[in-house]
């Protein structure tokens, strides 16, 4: 018999999760084809989640239950999930009740069809303006970072085959991006459109800060792109300031007494203009640089302080 794994990241969601699991057990049951399992990460909820897990695995070994040490963000809790899952398939969706688990038959029929990894599309997102925003900025930044296709559209509700599972799960370093190890692994990839509904209670876990920590993951772990972008503008600014030199010198010659008006407020603008460009290039280095420190000294994923339903030969 088949099996699927269900992975759920938990922030703030004590009262919808119990909603969540129960939609997968009365999905499941119209699928008896497939055997599944639900593995739920705490990602240290201010709240009684990881309470709330605990009543749901009780008496259900096929749900396992897993509590981080602190708050380590949600690609961090997928790969926790993951490196717990027994599947043939994995599916991956939200806490909150938005990404429908009663269409998971959606994503796995697309992954009988041959393809690697589904993603689940939407028409009308229920999120709000500022998330949205967020998304927007993250489709473009894989697009041109991670070489993601155009046509393909990412969200957080997704299946992958086990192989895939695989090959994710070796990435060890500190700062995970789930929507890169993907596209790392394959590039066999669709979408398929599902209902994206209302969050029931409560609002996006996703801070300006988060986001923008998610974004410098994505495009610092997987990509040199932003190197290859800052060697062609320094390029293109030492050119500018060539030319800029010859006219000066040329405008020197021939309007002598306009070039001693001028003089001051061109080399401030010039001196601003390059000044902050060797800023921002340094800071781009020195983020480079300091996530490969950070790697070096084997600052962990996440730290597990409680696993349910989890048995020796499982961990990872």
């Amino acid at each position: 018999m088949k099996k699927v794994s269900f992975v759920i990241p938990c922030y703030r969601s004590e009262h919808t999760l119990p909603h969540v699991v129960a939609e997968i057990d009365e999905k499941m049951k119209t699928m008896p084809e497939w055997d599944y399992e639900i593995v739920m990460v705490n990602d240290c909820s201010p709240d009684n989640t990881f309470q709330t897990i605990r009543t749901l695995c009780e008496g259900h070994p096929e749900r396992k239950g897993i509590n981080f040490a602190r708050n380590f963000g949600q690609h961090a809790g997928l790969m926790a999930g993951l490196r717990h899952t027994s599947g043939d398939c994995v599916i991956c969706l939200d806490d909150d009740g938005q990404t429908p688990a009663d269409e998971a038959d959606k994503l796995l029929n697309k992954l009988e069809e041959g393809y690697d990894a589904v993603y689940a599309s939407y028409d009308h997102k229920r999120h709000s303006a500022f998330r949205n925003l967020g998304s927007k900025v993250n489709e473009l930044m894989t697009r041109m970072m991670l070489g993601k296709p155009k046509e393909l559209y990412v969200s957080s509700y997704f299946a992958v085959k086990r192989f895939v599972v695989e090959d994710m799960i070796r990435y060890e370093n500190s700062f995970p991006y789930v929507i890169g190890l993907v596209l790392r692994a394959t590039k066999n990839i669709t979408n398929v459109p599902v209902n994206h509904r209302e969050r029931e209670e409560g609002s996006s876990g996703y801070t300006l800060k988060k986001l923008l920590g998610l974004w410098f993951n994505g495009f610092t772990a997987f990509s040199v792109k932003p190197l290859r972008i800052a060697t062609v503008i320094g390029a293109c600014s030492a050119c500018a300031g060539f030319l800029y030199g010859i006219y000066t010198i040329i405008k020197r010659l021939v309007l002598p007494e306009a070039a001693l008006y001028m003089g001051f407020s061109a080399l401030m603008s010039v001196l601003v203009f390059f000044g902050g460009m060797i800023m921002l290039m340094l800071g781009l280095l020195g983020e480079y640089i300091g996530r490969i420190y950070i790697s070096l000294n084997n600052s962990p994923q996440y730290v597990i302080k409680e696993r349910i339903n989890v048995e020796p030969e499982e961990l990872r």
